[in-house]
């Protein structure tokens, strides 16, 4: 096979660029990428292929050698050292030509060798041995670092309920809560690169000791450490929408999840904290939805959407929408200015699952006090929810806007601005 190169230099002060060819040995190549080989591995089969391109032939659902096409009952893969260094010795010759020795490859982690890692945990965790559970942690870190074949070894071999079990132990210690507090930053570190997360995972991380310590972490100054806590907590709810109830229970975390929208730190945080919001107020009882609208939670929001990407947008006019389902939130909605000219807004120029939330949120609030439906008229309502139905869009959707043009036909005559719509922005959402 024959290796295309381009020289970096010209030569003896001639500005042209030369093009030359470099002819690489054909056992150098692996028969799948057709490139030199950097982690030469060798199979049951006898045939020698690129660590990083077989790996990825039995994830496409490939149970055959390459070349041979022999079925292959096994697919260990047995390093070739004696192949690796012919090939790092070619790239030495031929370093005149701009070719770079291969690094020598780190090895791979085992099953064996996660597995036994695993078992320490566990044993650390029984005893409470915080060092001797962080030493393990650090490894398991290390190892993923290393390559995404060694995270995928880890995960693969149910790292996500050992490291969940061991963190709802040490967080559920209270009295050495701060001794612990450095393993447990680092477990939800580790955790974090885990998603989805398994079942098991999920019962560990869901119990109120560990929803609390979490809590917890959302206080530290730390901001890495307040991103991995908030995620892991999104992950946790959006897999059961119960545990929005169970973080709910806790004293002081809708006060720190509505600071994190007011004082934005980092937006990866605002979002998450968003959505963990999303599923809280989804799932939670009238008292947390009313403790978010007394904090002032609508009128937030709706200021922050005026000009706001698609899914902070969607995420905000569904905890709206929530938000309308109490008395104190329609109360707020309806008092503030804003509410009617940014839901009305809202309708087709973001996406269906905006255009859905806004609706709602709009019917809501048009059957708790008449002058809604004047302030709907007077910014176009009536002209974008005729459309909404004409375009098409969810059964649900379509019922809630019939309703609404309904009631706002008896106020048209005299109050209906047909100039505040403008189509210039609006399309079928899909």
């Amino acid at each position: 096979m024959v290796f295309s190169w381009r020289k970096r230099k010209p030569r003896n002060g001639d500005k042209k660029v030369h093009n030359m060819e470099l002819e690489i040995p054909r056992h150098f190549i692996c028969p799948i990428a057709l490139d030199l080989m950097k982690d030469p591995v060798t199979l049951s089969s006898g045939i020698t292929y690129d660590r990083e391109s077989i790996e990825k032939w039995p994830e496409d659902g490939n149970f055959t050698c390459p070349v041979t096409n022999q079925v292959l009952r096994s697919f260990d893969q047995i390093p070739n050292h004696s192949l690796r260094k012919m090939i790092q010795d070619w790239c030495v010759e031929n370093r005149s030509h701009d070719i770079e020795r291969i690094p020598t490859p780190r090895i791979p982690v085992s099953s064996a060798e996660v597995s036994e890692i695993l078992f320490s945990i566990t044993d650390s965790r029984r005893r409470l041995d915080r060092c001797g559970c962080l030493d393990s942690v650090h490894k398991i870190k290390k190892w993923g670092l290393e390559s995404g074949r060694n995270w995928r070894c880890v995960v693969a071999n149910g790292a996500a309920g050992v490291i969940a079990a061991a963190f709802d132990a040490f967080a559920d210690d209270s009295f050495e809560k701060n001794a612990h507090a450095h393993l447990l930053e680092e477990m939800l570190c580790v955790m974090y690169w885990m998603f989805p997360l398994a079942q098991e995972a999920q019962i560990y991380l869901g119990s109120q000791a560990s929803l609390r310590c979490m809590v917890w972490f959302l206080k530290s100054k730390d901001i890495s450490v307040k991103q991995n806590s908030i995620n892991v907590m999104k992950e946790l709810i959006c897999c059961d929408q119960q545990y929005g109830e169970h973080l709910a229970a806790i004293d002081g975390v809708n006060r720190i999840l509505f600071k994190f929208i007011k004082t934005p730190i980092s937006p990866s945080i605002t979002k998450a904290s968003l959505m963990v919001i999303f599923y809280t107020v989804s799932s939670s009882n009238e008292k947390t939805k009313a403790e978010f609208v007394e904090m002032g939670l609508v009128s937030l929001l709706l200021e922050s959407i005026i000009e706001s990407e698609k899914s902070y947008c969607e995420r905000a006019l569904g905890v709206i929408d929530k938000l309308l389902e109490t008395k104190q939130g329609r109360e707020f909605a309806t008092d503030n200015a804003l509410s009617m000219p940014v839901l009305v807004k809202k309708i087709l120029r973001i996406s269906k699952l905006a255009t859905k939330y806004s609706v709602s949120a709009i019917w809501k609030l048009s059957k708790y006090e008449e002058r809604v439906l004047i302030e709907a008229l007077q910014v176009g309502a009536f002209q974008k929810l005729l459309l909404l139905i004409q375009v098409g869009c969810s059964d649900e959707t379509k019922e809630k806007a019939t309703e609404l043009l309904k009631l706002l036909n008896p106020y048209r005559p005299g109050l209906e601005c047909i100039d505040s719509l403008d189509f210039k922005d609006i399309k079928r959402c899909e």
